[in-house]
């Protein structure tokens, strides 16, 4: 997931996250005296699996003394690495052709951004979307052995290649379908180019919390969590919260996917400017996010709040810490790390 050194403040009324320098660096980059960065290339995944009452969604919770959105509900995800634009991957599925018309990206970044998803999958959730043929996938990844490859990823001593040529196996692209797009707004001094994706669980695998950034993981069907958010008990940022509420009409993990193939992946950046003695911020094509900050009250958001920051893993104070989820899917893995990461 990736991370940014921002200030603490309590969640305002919702589930909206909102860093109280925002109003200073926006008004810096309006007078011009704030440069925007280059935003960096990063990807999450929507894991689903099916449930009697709907599909549930895999979300981990930031550890609440995380400097940035502690405590907020996301997706397993974090940073493309480069090394996955060199190295010819083992491949199954849609081409790199194919992706890269879809993505709006060349060949090789598009391998870069599909790998990138599947690695973090792996190395946050512990769940493998890859296959020794292109019509089979790898069954149980927790052994000792898996776990020190996912571990030798992580400290980014392995590349993903090398990993799964050590392994021979070939990523499964055809398990993944891409969703929405969401850029972190140009005030942001950590800024990344998020592409979301949706994949279902693969029989015979299943989650934990391998995440350092993460004190516990859930199983939540979206309609459920989104009802949390709205109820001001799960703290989560735009992206999220958006993503998760166009998953709510599937009635099925694998209608999910089908349908990712008719997703819009035009970015969503947001906007600011000057009204009235008003900052007045938007996400184009998302209402419900507007916020307007009053001139001298840089802290004060007046009206529909809300926020964003690295948008994807969109993981992003010490908020007061969120209710359990409620729902039938409950804790992620009742005997498993997701269940003992503190009280919830």
């Amino acid at each position: 997931m990736p991370n940014g050194q921002h200030g603490q403040q309590q969640p305002p009324a919702g589930g909206q996250w909102y860093p109280p320098e925002w109003p200073d660096r926006i008004r810096a980059l309006a007078d011009g005296s704030l440069v925007p960065v280059d935003p960096r290339r990063a990807a999450t995944v929507m894991l689903l699996r099916d449930t009697p009452d709907g599909p549930a969604v895999h979300m981990l919770r930031r550890r609440a003394s995380m400097a940035f959105a502690g405590g907020a509900y996301a997706y397993p995800g974090g940073g493309v690495d480069p090394r996955d634009e060199e190295h010819q991957v083992g491949w199954a599925g849609p081409s790199r052709e194919d992706w890269a018309a879809r993505l709006g990206t060349d060949p090789l970044t598009a391998q870069a951004i599909v790998c990138g998803a599947v690695r973090e999958t792996f190395e946050e959730a512990g769940v493998l979307l890859a296959g020794q043929t292109p019509d089979t996938i790898v069954g149980d990844t927790t052994g000792d052995d898996w776990e020190a490859d996912r571990q030798a990823l992580v400290a980014r001593e392995l590349s993903f290649a090398e990993f799964l040529d050590r392994r021979g196996l070939r990523l499964r692209s055809d398990l993944l379908g891409a969703w929405a797009r969401w850029i972190t707004p140009e005030f942001e001094p950590r800024r990344y180019d998020t592409w979301f994706f949706v994949a279902a669980l693969p029989e015979g695998q299943r989650t934990r919390n391998a995440s350092t950034e993460a004190d516990r993981t859930v199983w939540i069907r979206p309609v459920d969590a989104a009802a949390g958010y709205d109820k001001g008990e799960l703290l989560m940022m735009p992206p999220t919260i958006s993503t998760l509420r166009s998953l709510e009409p599937y009635g099925s993990a694998a209608g999910a996917l089908a349908a990712a193939t008719a997703q819009d992946l035009a970015p969503v950046l947001a906007r600011a400017t000057l009204e009235d003695g008003e900052l007045v911020l938007s996400w184009p094509g998302h209402d419900e996010f507007t916020k307007r900050v009053r001139s001298g009250d840089p802290t004060a958001p007046a009206g529909p709040t809300g926020a964003t920051g690295p948008t994807g893993p969109a993981h992003p104070a010490r908020p007061a810490r969120p209710a359990r989820p409620a729902g039938p899917t409950g804790p992620a893995d009742p005997a498993g790390p997701a269940a003992s990461g503190g009280p919830a």
